[in-house]
């Protein structure tokens, strides 16, 4: 069921990001320094949600071997780290959406990351952030220029 639910997570990743990546480009082609921004925003928001699907691959990947029964299955494979007396002590996995991590939980109740390269989330968090920022520069652009266009207004009228 956890891999079922982490496919449907990336592609719904996926399709996000290539929504945002067609508005981006549609954006910064328009010109205008606000559309410039709002389009980069797009663009960036794209990039993350391409690296959110990037993680939730190996989730996916991790949860798919977990998950498979049979032989050579007890203890979990994705969870096994090469210390026999450790990996007896594995008794469950879970899934974690926000930040993307697939965590190991030992039955003393010690729990620790697999799969999941160290790079995805310190760049998710980067990429959303900064899609965030350029939205509120974006933002913050568009009301200057409409108030500087009300104050012309005006100014023009006798």
């Amino acid at each position: 069921m956890s891999f079922l639910l982490c496919l449907l997570v990336v592609l719904v990743a996926v399709v996000s990001g290539v929504v945002f990546l067609g508005r981006g480009l549609a954006c910064v082609w328009r010109g205008g320094l606000a559309r410039s921004l709002r389009g980069l925003a797009y663009v960036v928001a794209a990039g993350a949600a391409v690296m959110y699907a990037w993680g939730m691959l190996y989730v996916a990947g991790a949860a798919l071997e977990a998950e498979d029964g049979g032989a050579d299955s007890s203890p979990i494979r994705p969870c096994r780290t090469g210390m026999q007396e450790r990996d007896y002590w594995i008794d469950d996995y879970h899934v974690w959406w926000v930040p993307v991590r697939f965590v190991c939980h030992r039955s003393d109740g010690s729990t620790y990351d697999r799969e999941v390269p160290g790079y995805v989330n310190p760049a998710l968090a980067g990429l959303a952030g900064s899609a965030v920022a350029l939205a509120v520069s974006a933002l913050a652009v568009s009301a200057r220029s409409a108030s500087a266009r009300s104050v012309d207004e005006r100014a023009r009228r006798p």
